[in-house]
């Protein structure tokens, strides 16, 4: 049967309109739209990367090494003579992917398992519990240590590491939401007419935390971003020579005597980046959270 006869007719522009109100609210932080736009630029800075670098970002010319911005390299060089600009264009495709494949590893893992042991309980409930729990009381970057030792170095195996350890907290924010919702009155008159476990889950349960998801989200993509960035300034992510902004502070940091420069620009790069979805998380929590309070 279809359970969206549950809802009275006025129950679907209600929610519009909550949702209208969220949008408003997150569109009149300036600070949020200012994180959405930087974002929006790093979107398509990484689609377009190969397309505005001036030169081959693992060309080297030890002529050229170390060299301040000029009209030739716009950012300078590193040690290695290789054009800054451009390297820091394709390390932001690096950082990209990056923060979708650890947050889709997270979500996939978490908010499922999550769902499941809140709106199942007992035993279930319990043991999932404990192995997030687990992995929570686990240092992130000594588990990361040790699953990328067990995987080995790599880009994509240091996301693998990422993503199990943000999983744990997806599973408790959908654990938390089905536990809440799983003995309202809507989900039982949704049970006794039939409804089967993944409708429940998928159209009732999960709609209801998509709030706090969301701004999980933003603060996990920001974490996954600088995690690939420790990982890379230590060895762990990407492999020389391509570019990340981790293993390009690590490159600079091997000759602060001799000049500073070449790690500002990814220094920048990243914290501007993580300031972006800080603002962009903050102000959907913000926006979420006044229209929750104005739904009750």
């Amino acid at each position: 049967m279809d359970t969206s006869t549950l809802e009275p007719d006025t129950e679907r522009p209600r929610r519009h309109g909550l949702r209208s109100r969220a949008a408003r609210r997150f569109f009149g932080n300036k600070a949020a739209v200012a994180g959405l736009v930087l974002v929006a630029l790093l979107v398509l800075v990484a689609a377009v990367g190969p397309l505005l670098a001036p030169s081959d970002p693992n060309a080297q010319s030890l002529a050229d090494r170390l060299q301040f911005p000029s009209g030739e390299y716009l950012l300078g060089t590193d040690a290695f003579g290789r054009d800054i600009l451009s390297r820091l264009l394709y390390a932001s495709r690096v950082s990209l992917f990056a923060a979708v494949l650890a947050v889709g590893i997270a979500t996939a893992a978490g908010i499922p398992l999550g769902l499941l042991a809140g709106y199942v309980g007992g035993p279930v409930d319990a043991g999932l519990s404990r192995v997030a729990d687990a992995f929570i009381a686990i240092p992130g970057l000594l588990l990361a240590f040790g699953i990328v030792g067990i995987l080995g170095p790599g880009l994509t195996n240091a996301m693998i590491a990422l993503g199990i350890i943000l999983a744990p907290s997806f599973f408790r924010l959908s654990r938390a939401t089905a536990v809440d919702l799983r003995r309202e009155t809507f989900i039982l008159a949704a049970r006794s007419l039939g409804c089967s476990h993944r409708q429940l889950l998928t159209r009732h349960i999960l709609p209801n935390a998509a709030a706090p998801l969301l701004v999980q989200v933003s603060f996990a993509a920001s974490v996954a971003i600088v995690g690939e960035a420790s990982l890379s300034f230590l060895g762990l992510g990407v492999t020389a020579p391509d570019a990340s902004w981790g293993s390009m502070i690590a490159d600079g940091y091997d000759t602060l005597r001799e000049i500073i420069w070449p790690i500002v620009p990814p220094s920048f790069m990243l914290m501007v980046v993580v300031l972006a979805l800080f603002f962009i998380g903050d102000g959907l929590q913000e926006a979420t959270s006044r229209g929750s309070r104005h739904e009750e």
